[in-house]
Formats: structure tokens, sequence, C-alpha cells
């Protein structure tokens, strides 16, 4: 059986393939952000003000999320397999992002309409602890966000 469109795909009960546009990485950026935002407002408003948001699943990936006490976000997106990864999250920023960013008095600490970190020593030592991580596989991305 022949189908001419979308809507005999759906009329059949099949899913038609979804073509989406790539996005820029500044889109990404923006995306992330607001969901990011959203999904903190929704827990603070539903749990209170001690509750916090840790990750966030679809069907194709999920995200996970630690803000530091300075309130600088971190965010992976990885596998929706992949548990937790909060903790790996705390060792970027602890001995990563620490001593290479903010120890080091050349690197900005702001990081102005999502400019991520500029900083080889933090980009290779992330790459390094991402590469022998157990979740190296499944890890897509990572992103900073002050």
């Amino acid at each position: 059986m022949q189908r001419n469109s979308a809507t005999n795909a759906l009329s059949n009960g099949d899913v038609p393939a979804i073509t989406r546009k790539a996005l820029t990485a500044e889109d990404d950026a923006k995306l992330i952000f607001g969901t990011i935002f959203s999904l903190r407002r929704i827990v603070r408003q539903l749990g209170g003000d001690d509750d916090s948001f840790l990750s966030y699943r679809t069907g194709e990936y999920k995200m996970h999320y630690f803000e530091t006490p300075t309130q600088l976000k971190f965010v992976m997106l990885t596998d929706t397999r992949v548990g937790n990864m909060r903790t790996v999250l705390h060792q970027i920023w602890a001995t990563l992002y620490v001593e290479y960013v903010v120890k080091n008095p050349l690197s900005p600490i702001e990081h102005p309409k999502g400019v991520g970190v500029s900083n080889q020593l933090f980009e290779g030592g992330l790459e390094s602890f991402i590469v022998s991580s157990p979740a190296a596989e499944s890890t897509t991305k990572i992103l900073t966000v002050s």
C-alpha cells in the first residue's frame, strides 16, 4: 500500500517522520536556558524553595542540571538511559571550572549573553574528564550558563 501524504499515514495509525531544521548553537543555548528557567520555576512553585530541579528526560535525550552556590549553571545532555549526573557536574565545577577558570586571573568570571567558557585548559580538562567518564559514550553536550 502506498501513502501519498502525512494525512494518509496518520489515518492508518502510522507516525510520519518528523523533519526538523538544524538549530544554531545560539538557538540551542536559548532553548536549553528557557527550558531550565521554566522547569526550575515550576519545581519551586510546586515544591517550595528547598526543592531543586535535577534532570529532565524526553524520548531523545536526558538533560542533567547542576547549579552552584553562585548560581552558575551546568547542563549536560546525555542518552536517556544514563542515571543521575549531578555528582559528575559537581566534579566538573569543583575540579575543572574552579581550578582553570576561577583561579585564573586572565580568565573572565562573567560570561554575558550565553557566551561559553573560552579557556583551553578548562576545555581540554573537560574533554579528558568526559572521555574517561563511564557515561562518555552517551554524553552529547555540556553547557555552562552564567
